[in-house]
């Protein structure tokens, strides 16, 4: 197995059969993700893109207690001005893109906690497995007062439609493993993390026998599909006011230093 340079926090590996691998690798903060993760992450992707013998890309978290937590919170304490807001919305704009436009399959192999970015992030995959202890959400409205973007709510809505992310978002519950599987948001529930593995490695396998160009060109066609639906609603950049809305807001504020300080925030709307 060969390794690409990558950080303690994010590995990234390839092996003799074209399978590459990304940890998530911060179990001490349920590997929640630093902006440093996510630039990492776009790299791992251009390794992937500028490596022919890559035949599938696995996503995973260390640890068994989650894949990825959503963002490190304590990072939004810098962001001051609207150009903070709407750069790191068109940041993550840019690391989901680098996943979607990749060429082989991505695969999210998910056990306990999805959430926020990393729900982001394995909604962005093409294929999700998850253990029958995964809980997925976007907990935004009880904890932070910020908001998706334009793009990850299409992403979102085209799998289990635009009634369930209301709920879901609107809630801010958790989505258990089982519902997940009924309403398509995964593909498949396996009982724990040795079953997990076991099962993405083989579907790995799977993929890395079949037609590159034929999965190549079905990702390509349906991200131009959904591509098409965006430019025609004639905005470069739709919902960039709801965007500074958020996190411009006393709100967005108050929740990020509710959810450090470990109280319950007190909204107000403004």
């Amino acid at each position: 197995m060969s390794a690409t340079p990558a950080t303690d926090e994010l590995l990234f590996t390839t092996d003799e059969a074209g399978i590459a691998r990304i940890v998530l690798n911060r179990p001490q903060a349920r590997n929640a993700l630093t902006f440093a993760m996510y630039q990492g992450l776009i790299g791992c992707c251009e390794a992937v893109a500028d490596n022919p013998a890559v035949k599938a890309l696995i996503i995973t978290g260390a640890g068994e207690k989650a894949f990825a937590a959503g963002t490190d919170i304590a990072q939004f304490r810098a962001f001051k001005t609207a150009e903070d807001a709407l750069g790191y919305e068109r940041f993550m704009d840019r690391v989901l893109g680098s996943l979607e436009r990749l060429r082989v399959p991505t695969i999210a192999a998910i056990a306990g906690a999805c959430t926020g970015g990393g729900a982001a992030i394995a909604a962005a995959c093409d294929l999700r497995i998850a253990t029958r202890d995964a809980r997925f959400g976007f907990p935004i409205a009880r904890t932070l007062g910020n908001c998706l973007s334009q793009g990850n709510l299409k992403r979102l809505s085209g799998l289990i439609g635009p009634a369930r992310v209301k709920d879901i978002i609107f809630t801010a519950r958790l989505v258990g493993a089982e519902e997940a599987l009924a309403i398509g948001l995964v593909g498949e529930v396996v009982e724990d993390c040795a079953a997990l593995t076991a099962r993405v490695d083989a579907l790995a396998q799977l993929l890395a026998g079949h037609a590159p160009l034929t999965m190549q060109a079905t990702k390509e066609g349906l991200r131009r599909l959904a591509e098409e639906e965006a430019t025609a609603e004639g905005e470069s950049h739709p919902g960039d006011d709801l965007i500074l809305m958020c996190y411009m807001s006393q709100d967005f504020r108050e929740g990020m230093e509710a959810f450090l300080g470990k109280r319950t925030p007190d909204w107000t709307g403004r």
